[in-house]
């Protein structure tokens, strides 16, 4: 084996078992903060996703033909937001 191929190997295994093994020590969380009253409320609490609209779209199947769907596809991009619009006969 060449010396300099045994520094490019990369190692897929974990260190899990490593820390947890590791006993935890009597100081180790000294420099921590209690948390108090005053910390929690400060605290926010951030949901991901996208935001709940005002307008929520529905999933149908609807049969077109290609020509049609063709035409709507070369508008460009937003072409099935323009379709929808079209639809419900908004400006």
């Amino acid at each position: 084996m060449n010396a300099k191929k045994l520094g490019l190997q990369r190692s897929l295994t974990s260190d899990l078992g490593r820390v947890d093994a590791r006993p935890i020590g009597e100081g180790d969380y000294d420099e921590l903060p209690e948390l108090d009253e005053a910390m929690l409320a400060r605290a926010i609490v951030r949901r991901g996703g996208r935001p709940v609209s005002a307008n929520p779209r529905k999933l149908i199947s609807i049969r077109l033909p290609v020509d049609v769907i063709e035409q709507w596809r070369a508008t460009g991009p937003g072409w099935q937001t323009r379709m929808a619009e079209r639809l419900s006969g908004a400006p």
